[in-house]
């Protein structure tokens, strides 16, 4: 049994969608990133790319990796992969892509 938040259906099976799991972890950090983006271009009139590098994509990262370890050591039902943290840290990059382009447009709508 899987023990998850939804329910597991045959929607979800991987035969219908390879590596669904990897496209969770890529839409959901890449998501988050996003939306940190956001926020820091909403409030920020200038940007300090410093931070951005830092909580935008460094810290979800490095959550997502520690994630992975509990998963390996601190349950028995759950296991880390390495390919899951790539997908983490590829939706924070493609997420701080889109926020440069949000910053682009900022700067252009000025």
């Amino acid at each position: 049994p899987r023990s998850t938040l939804f329910p597991y259906t045959t929607l979800f099976r991987s035969s219908y969608i390879n590596f669904m799991d990897k496209w969770t972890h890529f839409v959901m950090y890449g998501g988050t990133c996003s939306v940190i983006w956001w926020e820091y271009l909403r409030q920020h009139i200038t940007l300090d790319k410093r931070k951005l590098f830092l909580w935008a994509w460094l810290a979800p990262v490095l959550m997502g990796g520690l994630i992975e370890l509990v998963q390996v050591y601190c349950t028995t039902n759950r296991s880390g992969e390495w390919l899951d943290l790539l997908a983490d840290a590829t939706g924070c990059t493609i997420g701080a892509v889109i926020g440069c382009g949000m910053e682009m447009v900022r700067r252009i709508k000025k």
